[in-house]
């Protein structure tokens, strides 16, 4: 009997007297496929994304958390190095801003912003990319010339358009007698209309960009087929060419949310800080003024805190409703 164990040790490479290894690989297995979940198929990756991870910590993570406190805070600026007291006043700061009629009315400003600039931009931006597509001679003059207003700074693009759209404007002159009155910028029902429009024209390149990547991913068969079926240009373009940019679109109308809703450079340049009688003020703007001019940056913060809630809610809803999951 001892004989016959020692010859089945012998065989298996183990110690009779010792229970099978089969638990113990069991375990490094699950313990593999844990450090697997937890640092990916090729760790090697978390070090190569380390420099990134730490710009977005330093850069937006930690400020951030840092405006979070702050608007639960007394905040106000102090010499470096000086140790005053800041007291928790929990939700002081937020009420005093959700009444403030100044603050509500820039969140209503930028609502009107994004509901006429979004449409505009993806519309103006799947249509000019289709066409851009197909052209055939002077394919990358047009091309540019769309992107060239993206990349020039916003100071001179503005100066151009405060020449067109002022009161003794070039649009203006060939209006005539259908000028609006007050004039466009100065016009408290007009101002963030143009605003839009401005805004609209000048990052189009970019978006259209988008559009044109997206479209190399579109089969051409597809339209072939469309053809064959006796579609025409326009059909193509509705069951072949929007279906198929889909992802681009989602990714569209997110980024000109994200910044319709970080509107600050134009109404600061063009209606001089969102005149008139801030009609064309937006949160970020009062998040300047507040914080910057009149030294109340606990409120500062707390406008921002807000913000960022609408336009990650706002996110949450066009990804559930226009369509960025496959379901």
């Amino acid at each position: 009997m001892s004989a016959t164990l020692e010859g089945t040790a012998g065989l298996t490479g183990g110690d009779p007297g010792r229970p099978s290894g089969r638990g113990d690989s069991h375990a490094e297995g699950d313990s593999r496929k844990r450090r697997r979940r937890l640092l990916g198929a090729q760790p090697l990756g978390i070090l190569f994304s380390a420099p990134y991870i730490v710009f977005i910590g330093v850069v937006f993570a930690y400020p951030i958390v840092f405006a979070i406190w702050m608007s639960f805070q007394d905040y106000f600026f102090a010499a470096p190095g000086a140790s005053v007291d800041r007291p928790f006043v929990g939700f002081d700061n937020y009420v005093a801003v959700l009444t403030d009629p100044a603050v509500l009315r820039s969140f209503l400003n930028v609502g009107i912003f994004l509901i006429i600039n979004v449409p505009l931009t993806v519309g103006l931006s799947i249509v000019l990319a289709t066409a851009l597509d197909r052209v055939v001679h002077a394919r990358t003059f047009f091309r540019v010339s769309y992107y060239v207003p993206y990349v020039t700074a916003s100071v001179a693009v503005v100066a151009v358009w405060l020449f067109l759209f002022s009161s003794q404007g070039l649009v203006n002159n060939i209006l005539g007698p259908l000028a609006p009155n007050p004039s466009w910028l100065v016009n408290s029902f007009l101002a963030m209309p143009t605003i839009a429009l401005f805004v609209t024209w000048k990052g189009l390149g970019f978006y259209i960009l988008l559009y044109l990547a997206a479209l190399q991913n579109v089969p051409r068969e597809l339209y072939e087929s469309v053809s064959m079926d006796g579609g025409g240009r326009v059909r193509q373009f509705f069951s072949v060419t929007v279906p198929g940019v889909r992802p681009a679109t989602v990714l569209v109308v997110l980024l000109a949310t994200i910044t319709g809703a970080n509107l600050f450079t134009e109404p600061y340049l063009l209606t001089g800080g969102g005149g008139p009688d801030g009609a064309s003020a937006s949160p970020v703007l009062l998040i300047y003024q507040k914080g910057i001019q009149q030294q109340n940056p606990d409120q500062a913060a707390a406008i921002g805190v807000i913000l960022m809630v609408v336009v990650l809610f706002i996110a949450w809803l066009q990804r559930r409703f226009v369509g960025g999951e496959e379901r």
